[in-house]
């Protein structure tokens, strides 16, 4: 029994072995999203408003806050990710602005006050939230400021000429400043949406339910997509089946000492 189970494992180690070396701890990430649930942001990170307006993170809170990280003149994935969040207002059930508020600040210092005053307004209008001027603002920052609020949630990104590589999410944050959700990629309900603003307003942070998926798909830059990675998911069957294995053999040898015994 023992030979047998040592034989297994050593049969299936190279390829468990294999599959986990490639699979990165949570803070070498260089790209996507490092979770920092049940920590609180800095409030004295500056921000402009789209009207000119100097704010500081800490003047956002008492309600909750939904932070969209962005830049306007991405190619990418940020259009789709508005479009989705834009839809998911609509349908949520909750008021924008009385319910929650949305913070959408661009990671990208270059980007000035009269971009960001222009991106909302046609956004706006093009997909019929002009009621939500109030409760949606769009921000710029400088570089230090951006770094500081980028790094404080584990938003991590990458510069590419003009463009930047990163990944679509929705942070939610307290009326207290704490961090409680994480939608990420482009497409979510408006159930879940509405269920981590709620959830949320009670100051109660919760795990990302597709976090469990981000160790299955690696995010392609070039497509600006998540696609399939076939080694991590190896990786993780691999180890489901040697753990199975490893159980099965242990409850055997059990059974079997135990009817020597009588």
């Amino acid at each position: 029994m023992r030979s047998l189970l040592l034989s297994a494992t050593l049969l299936l180690l190279p390829y468990y072995l294999s599959a986990q070396g490639s699979i990165p701890q949570q803070d070498d990430v260089e790209v996507g999203i490092v979770e920092k649930l049940d920590t609180y942001i800095p409030t004295d990170i500056r921000l402009i408003s789209e009207d000119g307006d100097t704010v500081y993170t800490g003047d956002l809170l008492g309600k909750p806050i939904v932070l969209n990280l962005v830049y306007f003149r991405c190619p990418g994935i940020c259009s789709p990710l508005m479009d989705r969040l834009a839809e998911v207002i609509k349908k949520s059930g909750l008021t924008i602005g009385k319910d929650y508020r949305v913070a959408t600040v661009s990671f990208n210092p270059r980007e000035g006050t009269q971009l960001a005053k222009q991106k909302k307004n046609n956004y706006l209008n093009v997909t019929g939230l002009t009621d939500a001027k109030e409760g949606w603002i769009f921000y710029t920052s400088d570089s230090a400021n951006i770094a500081r609020l980028t790094e404080s949630v584990g938003f991590r990104y990458k510069q590419t000429g003009n463009d930047y590589i990163h990944t679509g999410t929705l942070i939610f944050i307290a009326g207290d400043g704490k961090i409680t959700r994480y939608l990420n990629g482009i497409q979510f309900l408006p159930f879940e949406f509405k269920l981590a603003v709620l959830e949320t307003s009670r100051g109660q942070s919760g795990p990302t339910i597709n976090k469990i998926l981000q160790y299955c798909y690696s995010f392609d830059p070039a497509g600006h997509k998540y696609v399939l990675n076939i080694t991590r998911l190896a990786g993780i069957i691999i180890t489901f089946f040697l753990v199975v294995l490893f159980l099965t053999l242990l409850i055997l040898s059990l059974r079997k000492k135990r009817k020597e015994k009588k």
